[in-house]
């Protein structure tokens, strides 16, 4: 026989954390603006987490331990903590969308119950929201590994009826392998075989930066890299089922005739928010020249990756597009000034960390002579451990770019709506301040550049 007394034990629990007594770990969320208390006993029989997170953190002078997550708001990480103690959690007045962070975040924690808990509440009592906003939860959960299989099931059903609701949409290339491969390998997926076929090799194309954009440039040497990409999903193309039809056509009648040369048309300027002055001010700042590069000689190519006006100012855009590429140069144009703001990031990006800080001695943020801004300012790295932040896939909806002392960010998810991008000196990232304002801003126009450089 025995006898039960989870809800008292519960209290207790509770009541342990909300006192505080005898902490040993502080855990600092939301940008390090709001901390919280534990204790590492029970977080780390709690969680495999932060059982590893721990293990790996040397407490400071007062015996304490302490583990920032940036990225997690502090709602989001109150309502954790209250489960990790106590096993209970209240959802009655909450919003759906603060449901999927909730579960979303206990994955990050890797609290597998609370995680299949949440994940069948949403798919049993919220399927409506979850179709309404289904191409963001598409890209979200299908950017994990083997998480949420249930949501991935359900997301699937629905594609493989209306298709274009991937295949046709703007992010469509950005999507995961696996989850490619979960939808070509069904065999209710409503769609053409040779249709497949074309979205596979564009998808193919967009994961392989190297490739010649014009096809007639196409060596045997690309076509075997791109089957290479491509191999993990060549073999669930039903290729008997690829529909072509041929007519042949009696060759063409050429006539050979002399045409005057063509006008060359004015060269489009490569970007709307630098020119090329200011493209090999930005050269000469990555190469650490002490003698400015000439128009003549600007040793790299500025490759435009995402820019706001023609893809849209939302921050998962940025993290969608630039995903894999290194060098990058982001550019910022300021809402009611001239200034134009931007750094410079060596790393290659990447949209699947779990939230963290990443280290380099050659980044730099950076301000350019324009308009009434009478000289451009370089401010290079100076603590190296934190030089370009990473944000989880929970926080890639409010935040772009983050360079320690200058940051893009919207709660609204569209950098044009609030005043929440920043640059901010005084916290030891960087060198020095790139404005003589530490007042948060909107803006106008971003433009991210891959920086290549040029053959001869």
């Amino acid at each position: 026989m025995s006898l039960n007394f989870f809800d008292k034990l519960s209290q207790n629990l509770i009541e342990l954390l909300n006192d505080g007594d005898g902490y040993n770990v502080i855990i600092e969320v939301e940008n390090k603006e709001k901390s919280f208390t534990a204790h590492s006993n029970v977080l780390k029989f709690r969680s495999s987490y932060f059982r590893r997170e721990l293990e790996n953190i040397q407490p400071n002078e007062n015996n304490i331990k302490i583990i920032i997550k940036s990225s997690i708001s502090a709602q989001i990480f109150n309502v954790i903590l209250q489960y990790i103690y106590g096993g209970i959690i209240d959802l009655k007045n909450c919003e759906t969308r603060f449901i999927y962070d909730l579960m979303l975040a206990a994955d990050e924690f890797e609290l597998e119950e609370l995680t299949n808990k949440l994940e069948t509440l949403l798919i049993e009592t919220k399927g409506s929201w979850l179709r309404t906003h289904f191409s963001f939860i598409y890209h979200s959960i299908f950017n994990r590994h083997d998480d949420f299989k249930k949501l991935k099931n359900f997301c699937n059903d629905i594609v493989v009826k209306y298709p274009n609701l991937i295949f046709d949409s703007d992010d469509f290339t950005s999507l995961k392998e696996s989850a490619l491969i979960s939808l070509i390998k069904r065999n209710d997926l409503q769609i053409k075989e040779v249709e497949i076929w074309d979205y596979i090799i564009k998808w193919g194309i967009a994961q392989t930066s190297t490739l010649p954009t014009n096809l007639d440039d196409w060596t045997k040497e690309n076509f075997l890299t791109l089957k290479t990409t491509l191999q993990q999903c060549l073999p669930h193309i039903r290729y008997f089922h690829l529909s072509v039809k041929s007519t042949i056509l009696p060759p063409r009648s050429v006539l050979v005739t002399e045409l005057p040369p063509r006008a060359e048309k004015p060269r489009e300027p490569f970007s709307s928010i630098i020119s090329d002055e200011h493209a090999a001010e930005i050269s000469t700042w990555i190469d650490r020249e002490t003698t400015a590069y000439t128009l003549a000689n600007i040793p790299y190519k500025f490759e435009l990756i995402p820019r706001g006006t023609r893809d849209g100012f939302a921050p998962q855009t940025f993290w969608n597009m630039c995903h894999g590429h290194a060098s990058t140069v982001v550019l910022v144009k300021v809402k009611g000034t001239d200034e134009i703001v931007g750094g410079y990031n060596p790393l290659v990006c990447d949209k699947n960390t779990r939230g963290e800080w990443m280290e380099t001695k050659d980044s730099f943020i950076f301000s350019l002579k324009n308009g009434n801004i009478q000289n451009s300012i370089l401010s290079r790295v100076k603590n190296l451990r934190v030089a370009v932040f990473y944000s989880s896939k929970i926080d890639q909806i409010k935040w772009g770019s983050y360079f320690g002392d200058f940051w893009m960010h919207s709660e609204k998810s569209n950098f044009t709506l609030d005043d929440l991008c920043c640059c901010r000196g005084g916290f030891g990232y960087y060198e020095k301040p790139i404005r003589s304002s530490s007042e948060c801003f909107s803006i106008i126009n971003y433009e991210v550049f891959k920086i290549v450089r040029k053959t001869i």
